[in-house]
């Protein structure tokens, strides 16, 4: 008794977890969404029947209404969806369409014709079609109704690969470029792109994406270059929601130090060294942005050809000296790369790590300077942001509690 006992109250225990797995498993046949809007579908959907329907009207005329064979493949109807409504992926591309069927038409013909079987040549022209579609990168999957629909069809294998085959997928395939093309589908469409050369460290490359499709070892309905923009795509986007919605306005030292160009070299020195700061923006009367005046400046233009140690010429410099500039507007650099209060954050990566900038004068939207956000901001920001301390309201605060005071902005 115990033991039938334990048996017992095994069994609903393990019937649960059974229907579970069953469950899962069934929910595998159903597919996600195409995860296309409603003008996508219907611009599909015009496609194909716009497409059928020429390559009909234009079969049936050339065959002249003669009964003496088909005038149209039924797997055209498979050609014209990917044409139609996949127009970018790899197998239904101009040359897998025009080469996959027609090749695949031939196989099938050659099969016919020396294997007596229907059924044994109809499997291998079908293996035989796919074995020479992958090395001629010519894959299409109604190649291979292609190559079992001349095995099956009473008649002459060659006469129907030229036609109604070629003709049927030569007229489609007009009708696909010009279509696609009025519709915003660039067809044929581009399957590969040129080499980055400005990868900035910590990003993918085209090798690792090379690897990826390596292990993964298996045929993809998108192309390489697609599959590399949408992952680009994808880290961007994963990048903008670990930043969160952090704006320049947020993490800007404020009020900025700034000058105008007639302040002289001495005094814009002593602010910089006395503020700890390593950058000026350079404003006229109405608070413009004209230029900006770095440590970098004041160094590039030291005599370097005096014996005299760098403090020295940096000393002869500031002080003046016959033949040396006398004002900042003399030595800043201009135009400069400003930005707006409302932009993302985000958005001053590429400026400070492909462009060259290390300090960036923020302007209103009068174009007027209301702070400066340097490299070490951004990088406190995403430091910030990957630790959980992204919040909009907090992460200003977080950020300024590190930096230097600010103080109203110093105009002599």
């Amino acid at each position: 008794m115990p033991l039938s006992s334990s048996s017992s109250s095994s069994t609903p225990s393990s019937s649960p977890s059974v229907r579970v797995r069953l469950a899962r498993w069934l929910r595998h046949f159903w597919p996600a969404p195409l995860g296309i809007d409603g003008r996508e579908r219907l611009r599909f959907i015009v496609g194909a029947v716009t497409g059928v329907l020429l390559t009909a009207l234009l079969s049936r005329w050339w065959a002249g209404g003669s009964d003496s064979g088909p005038w149209m493949v039924a797997s055209l109807g498979a050609s014209a969806v990917l044409v139609f409504g996949m127009p970018s992926s790899p197998l239904a591309q101009p040359w897998p369409v025009l080469g996959g069927s027609t090749l695949s038409a031939l196989v099938g013909a050659v099969c016919s014709a020396i294997i007596p079987d229907p059924a044994l040549a109809g499997a291998v022209a079908v293996g035989l079609a796919i074995a020479l579609m992958v090395p001629l990168r010519c894959l299409h999957p109604p190649g291979g109704a292609m190559a079992l629909y001349v095995v099956l069809t009473a008649g002459d294998g060659w006469h129907l690969a030229a036609f109604p085959i070629l003709f049927n997928v030569v007229v489609l395939l007009v009708a696909a470029m010009v279509y696609n093309g009025l519709t915003g589908r660039r067809y044929p469409h581009p399957q590969r792109v040129a080499a980055r050369t400005d990868v900035v460290q910590g990003a993918f490359t085209a090798s690792d994406v090379d690897a990826a499709l390596a292990h993964y070892n298996q045929v993809l309905d998108v192309s390489r270059a697609d599959l590399e923009g949408l992952l680009h795509l994808a880290g961007r986007a994963a990048f903008q929601r670990t930043l969160g919605d952090v704006r320049c306005s947020d993490i800007m030292s404020k009020p900025p130090f700034a000058v105008e160009a007639g302040v002289s070299l001495k005094d814009a020195w002593a602010l910089m060294r006395a503020q700890q700061i390593k950058a000026l923006p350079v404003v006229d009367a109405q608070r413009l942005v004209v230029g900006i005046v770095t440590v970098a400046d004041f160094m590039r233009l030291a005599n370097l050809d005096m014996h005299e140690g760098l403090g020295q010429r940096l000393r002869t410099l500031v002080m003046g000296r016959a033949g040396q500039p006398q004002a900042v507007g003399e030595i800043m650099s201009h135009p400069v790369q400003v930005a707006r209060m409302a932009q993302h954050a985000m958005d001053l990566v590429p400026l400070f790590s492909q462009g060259g900038h290390h300090h960036i004068p923020i302007v209103d939207g009068e174009d007027r300077l209301v702070g400066v956000i340097t490299q070490t901001d951004l990088v406190r920001t995403l430091a910030a942001a990957v630790q959980g301390r992204d919040e909009h309201d907090s992460a200003g605060a977080a950020l300024v509690q590190g930096r230097a005071p600010s103080v109203a902005a110093a105009i002599p």
